[in-house]
Formats: C-alpha cells, structure tokens, sequence
C-alpha cells in the first residue's frame, strides 16, 4: 500500500489505522468524512514523475504507487482512466480564454468517470477477500460497479437504484447482470436502503460520501489533467456536482500533486449545480457551516447531480473555499441547450450533468468568476448515450426529403450548404 499515514475525519480531524475504520469517523458519524493521508516525503524519495511519464501503462494504474493499493494487489482488468484531454479553441475563443480544454471521461468503459471510484473500490475489495459490493446510484456510479464487477466473477454485485432513472442507464445494469433494486423513491432513500443492506449483510458499500477509497478513485482524473498538461494545472476547473464526491476526488489529486511538489499552485475549483438541486451553492452563497446544510427536494433533468443532502458535502465545500473557487447555478433549460452547443463546438457528447459544465463556464465568465485570458479545464463526466432522450429533446428532427437530387440540393441551398 502506498505509504499510508491515517484516516483523518474531515470534520474533527480524529485519526484511524487505514485498517481501523471501515467508512466515515465512528465519532462525526455520517459528516465525518475520511481523508487517506499518505507519507509525503517517503512518496517524494522513492517515485520519480517523469518515470511515470514514461511508463506504457495507458489507465489509473499508471499511479498506482500514489493510491492506496499493494504494488502487487490484483485490480479489475477493464482499462479504466487515461481518458483524453481535448483543447477547445472554439469555447475558448468565443468566450475570450486563453486555452479550454475538456477532460472527457465519458470514455471510460461504461461511459463516466465513476469507473474511477468503482476500481478502486473493487481492489480493496479484492484486497480484503470480500465476496458482495454494492451501490446506490441514480446511474453511472452504479454502471460503473456493475461493469467492472462483471469483468471480476467472484464477486457479486448489488444495486439499488431509482426507478426513475433513465431508461438507459437502467438497461446497462441490467446488461452487466448486477442484482438491481428498482426504487420507488428518490436518490436518497436509495442510499439510505443501500447502507442498511450492508450494515446487514456483510456488504462492502461502494458509495461515495461514505467509503474514502472512491475519493481515491476519483483523484486520478486530475493526476492525469496535470500530466496531460505538462504537471501544471489550469488557473481554474469546473465540475458539475450532485453529492460532492467528484470534486472532492479532484480537490484531493491536486492537493497530493502540491504536496509531492510536482505541480505549482491548485486550480481554482468550481462547482456547477442545476437549479434545482442547488444546496451546495446556496450552502456556499451563504457562508454555511456544513453541520448546518439541510437536505431540499431535488428536481432537474441532469439525474447525475441531483442530490437533496449531498453525501459528501463536508469535502465539497471544503474543495471550493480552500482553492479559492465558486459554485455557479444554471437552469435545466441552460443544461438542455449545452448539449448540442457543447458537442458542436468541442466534438464531446455529454449526458446532461456533463453539459452542465459548459453552461456553468458561459455563467462564471458572465459573473467574472473566470477573467479574459484564463485558462480552464471542462471535465466532461459522462457520456451523451447515457441520456439519449434528453439528447433527442435538445436538437431538431433533421430534414425530410425526397429521394431525388433535386429535392436534397433545395435542401442543402436552404441550410447555406451549397
């Protein structure tokens, strides 16, 4: 295991074994979080970054001696990570940056970047010889454990999800052959019935907020941003979020890369959050102490981020005001008109959630939380066919016409084609 140092509660900094403690701090109860901390200096001694630059290895694992697995631990086979880094001009000029780039993890093997969380997971799982691991999700994180799961036969794989996520979402569990709990309820209530069934049946729970190992999953996607971009960090970075647990996973990469001395300064971190299931912006907006967030109904199109108590609320927060950044708001009808806008203009097709972010950055640059001459990383979270309603719903049918030539010239003469 990568140096390990302790398990440290984010909110009262109460310390454990990494051994001793299988999820959140036994004294904070469900807020109290848990930070992996690693052996710094140990880590600056014996790994070399550009030996890592060099290394073949094309996924996560390229950091394997910066997670905390055993160098020889076993890890689900499926290529998890190493996903592209696309420059953006096109964003970047018509919103007067210097440089975007986009971060697109919807191509990973089930098409989100919670395949990160859910490797990692499964190698502790692996590790400690547990035979059942489960998850509660509106979609992709339970894509995620269901598909790496798949590719691991000895361990079974549970999923309550609810029974209102989309459709395609649903089909992909199903496809994987994980156990699937349909829930009649919200997101939360899923979680809620998810960390019962562990707590009873000897289950590893998955979920994020509440095992520290997916914050570990998650810190690969900004590893492999500040390698991607020659070990430095954009001056800023937006992510949408639901629960928190993705920026927090990213907070925590670039604060490792900081600590290691491979990159300079953090990026300004900023979360994107539908209108309608807004508790972490308007938490920040007023200056809330995260004991003092309380849970509100949840409704917006982009499934991924909606969250009526953010599970890990406590690192969130803690990710933004530590790197100076912000949360921005952006209507569902914003979201729905970043789909086509944000494919046509960076080549990326992203689910709702995923879009969000574009149209968070045209609200942060309108706000003057990002200046002219910036530079700003997107991180698409997932793919565009995970929600192909909400695709179908934001463009137009096409162009009917007649099967002549006459007929398509008319056509393409009316488009400014031809």
């Amino acid at each position: 295991m990568a140096d390990v140092k302790a398990l440290r509660c984010v909110i009262g900094g109460c310390r454990f074994e990494v051994d001793e403690v299988s999820y959140t701090c036994p004294v904070h109860g469900e807020l109290g979080t848990l930070d992996i901390l690693y052996d710094y200096a140990d880590l600056r001694a014996r790994i070399d970054r550009d030996a890592i630059s060099a290394s073949p290895r094309a996924d996560c694992w390229r950091y394997k001696a910066l997670l905390p697995v055993a160098p020889a631990a076993r890890v689900p086979p499926l290529s998890v990570g190493w996903t592209p880094l696309y420059d953006a001009p096109r964003i970047a000029q018509q919103l007067g940056l210097r440089s975007v780039w986009v971060k697109d993890d919807g191509a990973n093997p089930t098409g989100s970047l919670k395949d990160r969380a859910s490797a990692l997971v499964l190698a502790r799982a692996l590790e400690q010889g547990i035979g059942a691991v489960s998850a509660a999700s509106t979609g992709n994180a339970a894509a995620a454990l269901a598909g790496l799961g798949a590719s691991l036969p000895e361990i079974d794989i549970v999923i309550f999800v609810p029974a209102s996520a989309p459709a395609a979402k649903i089909a992909q569990l199903l496809v994987y052959g994980a156990e699937v709990l349909l829930v009649e309820g919200s997101y939360d209530e899923a979680f809620d019935l998810c960390l019962e069934a562990c707590a009873s049946y000897g289950w590893y729970s998955r979920n994020t907020g509440v095992n520290p190992f997916t914050t570990e999953g998650k810190k690969t996607a900004a590893l492999e941003i500040a390698e991607q971009l020659n070990w430095r960090a954009p001056d800023a970075l937006m992510v949408s979020v639901g629960d928190g647990s993705i920026i927090s996973g990213i907070h925590k990469g670039f604060q490792d890369l900081l600590e290691l001395g491979w990159i300079d300064a953090l990026p300004r971190l900023i979360g994107v959050q539908a209108e309608g299931s807004a508790v972490l912006a308007n938490a920040f907006e007023q200056g809330l102490a995260v004991a003092d967030i309380a849970a509100k109904a949840a409704s917006t199109i982009a499934d991924s981020i909606a969250a009526e108590l953010p599970r890990d609320r406590a690192k969130a927060l803690r990710a933004v005001r530590a790197t100076g950044g912000a949360f921005v708001t952006v209507s569902d009808a914003a979201i729905l008109a970043a789909i086509p806008e944000f494919a046509q203009l960076s080549g990326v097709f992203a689910e709702p959630a995923a879009a969000a972010v574009y149209a968070g950055l045209k609200a942060a640059v309108s706000a003057g939380l990002i200046e002219a001459g910036e530079s700003v990383c997107l991180v698409s979270t997932g793919n565009g066919l995970k929600d192909v309603a909400r695709a179908r719903e934001s463009v137009s049918g096409g162009t009917r016409v007649a099967a002549n030539r006459a007929a398509v010239e008319r056509a393409l003469s009316k488009a400014g084609r031809i």
